[in-house]
């Protein structure tokens, strides 16, 4: 069995290769998220988030239904990133409610 000769640059990788741009479980779990109707957290790239849940997706984009809002299409390129929501609900105002200790009125 012939060996590659070494070359004279030690950081060079020539055995092995980049890890794949896409392994498809992307697309596994955006269909999962979407066949459970599992409540989502979708922060934009310009530091928004939005909630709902995935109704549909496909190689650009995401369609983010809500209750009582619009619902939205969504194009990848323009996602951080997708948590699956913890079933903290929100306040009337869009905030989150408060943890414990803490006030949004700083006193009661």
């Amino acid at each position: 069995m012939a060996f590659q000769e070494s070359s004279n640059d030690g950081n060079s990788r020539k055995g092995k290769s980049p890890p794949p741009d896409d392994t498809r479980q992307e697309a596994a779990y955006l269909k999962t998220l979407g066949e459970k109707q599992r409540p989502v957290r979708i922060k934009l790239m310009d530091g928004a988030i939005v909630s709902g849940w995935i109704e549909y997706y496909d190689r650009r984009m995401v369609r983010l239904t809500r209750e009582g809002a619009p619902n939205l299409f969504i194009f990848k390129h323009e996602i951080a990133y997708i948590a699956e929501d913890s079933g903290r609900k929100l306040r009337p105002d869009g905030a989150a409610p408060a943890r414990n200790g803490d006030s949004a009125s700083g006193s009661e």
